[in-house]
C-alpha cells in the first residue's frame, strides 16, 4: 500500500478498537486525532467526515467478519457440514467479543432509529451476513441433510436468537455456561430439523 493508504489503515485499525469498546458514536476526528498521535485535519483528510470514517469502521468489521466466519466455511462440505461450520465459526468470534464487544450489536442499539448512511451500512452488513446464512441453510435442505417440512427462514432466524442471546447472557449479564447453552440451542435446532440426528463437531 502507499503510505497514504497505510496511514487511513492505521487510523480505521484504532477507530475499530475504540468502537468495540466506546461504541461507533464515540467515534470522533478528536479522538482518533489524539490516539494516533495525528492532527485533527491530518484525520479528517483520510475520510472527510466523521460519518465515513464510521462507515470506514463498519466496512472492516465486516470484511474481518467474512474471513473468519463465512470464507472458512466454504471449505465444508455443501448443507449441513456448511451450516455447522458457518455456527462453530461464528461461535469462535463470539468467545472473543464477549470481551471485546460486537460492533453489529451495539451499532443496532445506537442507530436502530437513526436513519442515515452509518445506519445503513450496517444494516447491509448484517443482512448480507444473514442473507449467507440463510443460503446455507437452503442448500441443506436441497441436499436432502433437512427434513421436507423445514421452515429454512425460522431455522435461520433461530440460529441468529441463539448468537443474539449469548451476547446479552455473556457479556451484559455475565451469566456462566452461556456458550454451552448455545451450542446446546444450536443442537437442539438440528435434531428438530435435520433429516438424522447430527453431532456438533
Amino acid at each position: 500500500m502507499q503510505k497514504g493508504q497505510q496511514t487511513k489503515a492505521a487510523i480505521v485499525e484504532a477507530a475499530l478498537g475504540l468502537a468495540t469498546q466506546i461504541g461507533l458514536e464515540g467515534l470522533s476526528i478528536g479522538v482518533l486525532a489524539e490516539v494516533t498521535q495525528m492532527s485533527k485535519s491530518g484525520v479528517f483528510a483520510h475520510f472527510g467526515s466523521r460519518e465515513e470514517m464510521q462507515i470506514s469502521v463498519v466496512r472492516e468489521y465486516f470484511s474481518r467478519f467474512e474471513q473468519e466466519v463465512f470464507y472458512p466455511a466454504l471449505h465444508a462440505d455443501r448443507g449441513l457440514p456448511r451450516v455447522q461450520a458457518l455456527f462453530g465459526n461464528w461461535m469462535k468470534r463470539v468467545a472473543v467479543e464477549i470481551q471485546s464487544g460486537c460492533i453489529f450489536i451495539s451499532g443496532a442499539v445506537e442507530f436502530d432509529d437513526r436513519p442515515g448512511p452509518v445506519r445503513d451500512a450496517l444494516a447491509f452488513s448484517v443482512q448480507t451476513w444473514l442473507s449467507a446464512l440463510y443460503r446455507a441453510v437452503v442448500l441443506a435442505k436441497q441436499c436432502g441433510h433437512l427434513r421436507s417440512d423445514a421452515d429454512e427462514q425460522q431455522m435461520a432466524f433461530e440460529i441468529h436468537g441463539l448468537i443474539l442471546a449469548l451476547h446479552y447472557e455473556a457479556r451484559f449479564l455475565k451469566n456462566p455456561g452461556s456458550i454451552e447453552r448455545a451450542n446446546q440451542g444450536f443442537s437442539n435446532i438440528l435434531a428438530r430439523y435435520a433429516v438424522t440426528p447430527v453431532t456438533l463437531n
